[in-house]
């Protein structure tokens, strides 16, 4: 049998309290509930207050004293964003935020703040809430930023004089463009954090291929799903290189984990590869100057 990190793994959480995006369903809902039934507080981020109110009640029916609350959160809107960081900021502490929210293969629309969807959603609302919540996450000595990222991110190229979509758009490359930010993104902000000798650290994960609602935008994939499904993660499954990322006592700042087998599509987490774009130091830099200009955050680091 593969080793690797299962939600069986995750350690006890008393005491620690944490953000999941988009924990309403798929992967941050398996992340809330394993993250609350292991005593930990996790703030669920989500746009819809009523299926948030569902996922808690699904998770207090398996841990009755599961300390679980709603954040209103929408990646699509910066301001939005701003409110969810400064509700968030105003807790005790906070341990981890784990990014997880995104869209996949949506037509070209652009969000209230006039920015591509997916780029806008997957990246630039991760980089903006992440930046705002940096000083306090950094009160909390050995705190992580946790950002999903994806398959998908290898073929993926940044889009730099056109990236809105404006001249040319194809849903999966845009998704690849949004999940090739997410690692470029990561492994600029750990940097520096080092640089700086932060206490906080910044590592990634991505769920292989896992049935989630992700994929419902993408046709082929709904029908190509029944002939791989052996391949496949279940949502549980698709959550444990995220709990590894977010729990595990011997992550690094920089890690990347993703599942073990059929070349990181399914089973238990362990390190996962990236390539050599989202690790270029140059490329991190501009993106993120980037960003600092799309969104108005400036995490000063």
């Amino acid at each position: 049998m593969t080793p690797g990190f299962t939600d069986r793994d995750v350690p006890d959480q008393s005491g620690r309290t944490f953000l999941v995006t988009g924990a309403n369903t798929g992967i941050g809902f398996e992340t809330a509930r394993v993250l609350a039934r292991r005593g930990g507080r996790v703030l669920l981020g989500c746009r819809s207050e009523e299926r948030a109110v569902g996922a808690i009640e699904r998770i207090r029916a398996e841990s009755p004293e599961a300390d679980v609350e709603f954040l209103p959160l929408d990646q699509a809107d910066l301001a939005s964003v701003r409110a969810a960081a400064d509700r968030a900021a105003a807790e005790p502490r906070l341990d981890v935020l784990v990014n997880n929210a995104g869209i996949m293969g949506v037509p070209r629309t652009l969000t209230v703040d006039g920015f591509e969807a997916q780029f806008a959603v997957n990246h630039l609302g991760t980089f903006a809430l992440t930046g705002l919540l940096l000083p306090k996450l950094e009160e909390t000595e050995g705190s992580r930023v946790v950002i999903t990222a994806s398959l998908a991110h290898r073929g993926g190229r940044i889009h730099w004089e056109d990236i809105d979509g404006a001249k040319v758009y194809s849903r999966q490359a845009r998704y690849q463009q949004s999940k090739l930010a997410n690692l470029m993104y990561m492994y600029e902000l750990q940097r520096r954090l080092k640089a700086r000798g932060s206490g906080t650290i910044a590592v990634a994960c991505h769920p292989g291929l896992a049935q989630t609602e992700i994929g419902r935008a993408f046709l082929l994939i709904q029908m190509a799903a029944p002939l791989v499904r052996t391949f496949f993660n279940s949502q549980a499954m698709g959550a444990w290189p995220t709990l590894m990322a977010a729990t595990a006592a011997d992550v690094e700042g920089g890690d990347y984990y993703g599942p073990a087998r059929f070349g990181e599509l399914s089973g238990p987490a362990t390190k996962a590869w990236s390539n050599p774009a989202s690790r270029d130091p140059e490329l991190g830099r501009r993106l993120w100057e980037l960003s600092v200009q799309m969104t108005g955050v400036d995490p000063g680091i």
